[in-house]
């Protein structure tokens, strides 16, 4: 079936076509016989050019199609872009295209008025939302390519799998729980939004449009996404017998447009013709009926249904004895007073309280019979009837076992017979009295029909009740949790909605809840009002956008520290910089900080050139502002130094008391005073050098002493001075010919050779000593005396007693080893060898003995002696 809108259109290309097409058969015919062909040459070359023409603007129209057909059917995402690339306008005017063609047919039943075109229009252009429709099962945007299915109820788009797999599931586990039979019975399905049943058998199985009378239906850029196109001819409701008149939509047929002739809702007035859907109408005259007290009439404007009666009336009650007032909405009332009215009987007063209609009978005077039933009797109204003495029999509560009293009046006592009971799980058995139930005190294993929690019930016999417990678990919307008791499977889809607003609040969007994570804000025309981020007042004139703006452009223009100039650069209150990241230990571990963060950058230096002179006054050149004040010109110095020989030969600077020139570390070059072979040692200096107070070391006359003498003092010494400095003032330590040491101080030359010093001579035996002067002992002897000869010559005899001894001694002692061998070689045996021993050791002490006396004693002996002569002679001459 064609779309209403493009059957004209087709046609007018049906008719160039087929003329093409009716313009070929000449040609081909021309093709087959030559004579014709030749008479009709002009005209089917004419033909051909037109066809031609015809066909390229044919294709130039298709291409124009698919493109936009390719653009418009794209991914939803791309809508958001649509405004940077220029495309925004083109967009918004097709759409208004579409929704124009939808709603034409409507508008010209009413005139223009689109009132009743609001919750249809919401359903469509949120069609063309990006992320707008999203499937609440899957919680994902339906797409225009995608096959959906629209429930009847609430309107709501599914992907057609995903309610597929829904209607499968809830009918399993509907059947899980309640079949005996599995799977036998055919049950509901309820929408997942509305909760609306569908039978089995509505389970959807094929894609439709909205109106159902297309199957699959193709996708169409100048059509809403999923209509065929056509009219919708649906059944309006409430019904009316009109039919809906828009091309096929989403979302529910507007109120009927059609006009008809209705009366008032009192009926009164005469019919006028009104709207079908607003065909209920007021003619605001008092509607006069007679209201449900019959005592009073409406007084209300015109309208449908009269409400209760608002007056207050005296009502009399149900039995009529007493009168009270009353709302005339509820007139019938009781009264607490007993009827007190005789029964049939005559015996008896009814004793129920107010009622209306005749007494019921006497309850004594039916057939009546003793307490336990057994015996009838007659007995009036009058007489009790009395026990008949048989055994009650009666079933008890336990309806097992009977009254074993006596015919008695009242109830029947509690079983108290003891029997063998069974708890209620089966598990165990016991004696019990029989009006007592057995529980047993185990918990049953079981799980619930939610499969997830145990029963938990104390003997329990098999059917566990439905678990009571929340379901708690987080609905796909990733925000709320399911508010059911427990079940299975899967929860129903969240029933909230969310709003999702452009930033500056415009523009909403309405989507399910968990719909806006994948839904973008829509599209807003207003100017952003986000306060701006920065110092500026107001931020850059750009459109309502998602998401923070976009950086600042405006020059900064504050005041730059130090100086009087603006910040000529771009804003740069919030930055991107990159973050400096620590290095991470591996894939697993996620880094602490983003890559980049939003920093206030300050002001970078200013760079307006200010003419500035050098710090040593050279030149004059333009500086930054930063800059600003003496620079160096990188040229020398040239500042004369304190010493006043140099000049600075640092690079220009600023003399100041912690920069000052360099001091000058060249040593003084100034000549010397004559004589002074030592360099200044003052650095460079103005004025004359300081006297020279370096020490000279230097070798008295007689090279024995180190002499430390001031360079000054030598350098300026006479002659005779410099004698007196370099003489170290001690004895000249030379010897002169004599051997003598000479006795004059350190001098310099040679020493004298007369030497006063006094020696001693000696004659030749030393006794006799004189002393003379050093230069004539060569001219003096000393001679021996007649004492001096004597003396030597008793000297030597004692030299020669003393000698004659100890040859003597050694004779002798050689002797008495001799004589010792003789006899150790005369003895012999073991006995001998011992006694002989011991001899021996003896003689050798013996020996040892004299030894020491010849060894020591004789000596010493004789040195006294010597002395002793030595000491009388000496005594003797003088």
């Amino acid at each position: 079936m064609e779309p209403a809108w493009r059957q004209q259109g087709r046609g007018r290309g049906r008719s160039q076509e087929s003329q093409g097409q009716r313009s070929r058969p000449p040609v081909g015919r021309g093709e087959r016989t030559k004579p014709e062909a030749a008479s009709e040459k002009p005209h089917a070359a004419a033909a051909q050019s037109k066809f031609e023409e015809i066909r390229k603007s044919n294709q130039a129209a298709a291409q124009r199609l698919v493109e936009s057909h390719v653009s418009s059917s794209s991914d939803d995402d791309d809508g958001d872009d649509e405004d940077a690339n220029g495309y925004g306008g083109q967009q918004d005017g097709k759409r208004g295209k579409i929704l124009e063609t939808t709603f034409n047919t409507y508008t010209e039943q009413t005139d223009g008025d689109r009132s009743g075109l609001v919750r249809t229009g919401q359903y469509v252009s949120e069609l063309f939302q990006s992320g707008a429709l999203t499937c609440l099962i899957c919680i994902a945007s339906v797409r225009r390519t995608q096959p959906v299915w629209s429930c009847s109820s609430c309107f709501s788009l599914f992907h057609l799998p995903c309610i597929q797999k829904w209607a499968k599931d809830s009918v399993f586990l509907v059947s899980s729980v309640t079949d005996e039979d599995f799977g036998q019975k055919q049950h509901p399905w309820p929408c997942p939004k509305c909760r609306a049943e569908y039978p089995h058998s509505a389970t959807p199985n094929r894609y439709l449009c909205y109106c159902g009378k297309v199957q699959d239906p193709p996708t169409d850029p100048w059509l809403v996404p999923h209509s065929c196109g056509s009219v919708c001819h649906k059944d309006l409701k409430p019904a009316c017998g009109h039919a809906c008149l828009l091309l096929c939509h989403p979302g529910p047929c507007p109120p009927c447009p059609k006009m008809v002739s209705v009366s008032c809702m009192c009926g009164k007035a005469k019919p006028l013709p009104r709207r079908c859907s607003n065909k209920a109408w007021s003619c605001q005259q008092p509607c006069g009926k007679l209201l449900p007290c019959r005592q009073h009439k409406c007084s209300q404007p015109c309208h449908t249904d009269c409400s209760p009666c608002p007056r207050v009336s005296v009502q009399r009650c149900v039995c009529g004895r007493e009168k009270t007032q009353r709302p005339c909405d509820h007139p019938t009332w009781n009264c607490t007073q007993v009827c007190g009215l005789p029964l049939s009987c005559g015996n008896h007063s009814c004793e129920l309280v107010c009622h209306g209609g005749v007494c019921p009978p006497c309850p004594r005077s039916v057939s009546r019979s003793c307490p336990c039933g057994k015996t009838k009797s007659s007995l009036p109204c009058t007489e009790e009837v009395p026990p008949c003495g048989d055994t009650c029999d009666r079933r008890l509560s336990c309806l097992k076992h009977t009254c074993s009293m006596r015919c008695h009046r009242g109830n029947c006592e509690t079983c108290r017979q003891e029997v063998e009971k069974e708890c209620r799980c089966g598990r165990y058995r016991k004696l019990l009295p029989c009006h007592r139930e057995y529980l047993c005190d185990s918990k049953c294993p079981k799980t619930r029909s939610c499969q997830r929690h145990q029963c938990r019930r104390k003997c329990c016999p098999g059917n566990c009740p439905p678990c009571d417990q929340n379901c708690g678990r987080t609905l796909g919307c990733r925000n709320h949790k399911c508010p059911s008791v427990c079940h299975q499977g899967s929860c129903y889809p969240c029933p909230e909605t969310v709003e999702v607003r452009c930033s500056c609040g415009s523009s909403v969007l309405v989507v399910p809840c968990g719909g806006e994570r994948s839904t973008r804000p829509p599209r807003c025309k207003e100017p952003c009002r986000c306060p701006p981020s920065c110092h500026h007042p107001s931020r850059e004139p750009h459109r309502c956008h998602p998401g923070p703006c976009p950086p600042c452009r405006q020059p900064c223009l504050l005041l730059l520290p130090g100086c009087s100039h603006t910040c000529p650069q771009p804003c740069h209150d919030l930055v991107l910089v990159r973050s400096q990241q620590v290095q991470l230990s591996g894939p697993w571990e996620q880094p602490s900080e983003p890559q980049f963060v939003k920093k206030s950058l300050p002001c970078p230096p200013c760079q307006e050139p200010i003419p500035t002179t050098c710090f040593g006054e050279h030149e004059v050149s333009p500086v930054p502002c930063h800059r600003q004040g003496p620079f160096s010109c990188g040229r020398p110095c040239g500042r004369p130094l304190t010493c006043g020989n140099h000049r600075c030969g640092r690079e220009c600077h600023l003399v100041t008391p912690g920069n000052k020139c360099d001091v000058c570390e060249e040593g003084c070059a100034k000549p010397r005073p004559p004589g002074c072979p030592h360099p200044c040692p003052l650095p460079c200096h103005p004025g004359d050098c300081p006297p020279c107070k370096q020490m000279i070391r230097q070798r008295c006359h007689c090279k024995i002493s180190l002499l430390y003498l001031e360079c000054i003092k030598l350098s300026s010494a006479d002659e005779k001075m410099k004698v007196e400095l370099n003489s170290c003032s001690n004895q000249c330590p030379k010897q002169l010919v004599c051997g003598h040491r000479c006795k004059q101080v350190c001098h310099p030359g040679k020493c004298e050779d007369s030497c006063q010093q006094k020696v001693k001579l000696r004659c030749p035996c030393r006794r006799i000593k004189k002393e003379v002067v050093c230069s004539l002992s060569g001219q003096t002897v000393v001679d021996c005396d007649d004492i001096c000869r004597e003396q030597q010559r008793r000297v030597s005899q004692l030299k020669e007693a003393e000698l004659r001894a100890a040859q003597e001694e050694e004779q002798r002692r050689l002797q008495e080893e001799l004589e010792a061998f003789e006899k150790r070689q005369q003895r012999g045996g073991r006995r001998g060898k011992r006694r002989g021993r011991r001899e021996e050791v003896e003689e050798e002490r013996g020996r040892g003995r004299r030894w020491w006396l010849t060894a020591v004693v004789l000596p010493v002996g004789g040195i006294i002696l010597s002395a002793a002569a030595y000491y009388l002679i000496t005594n003797s001459y003088v």
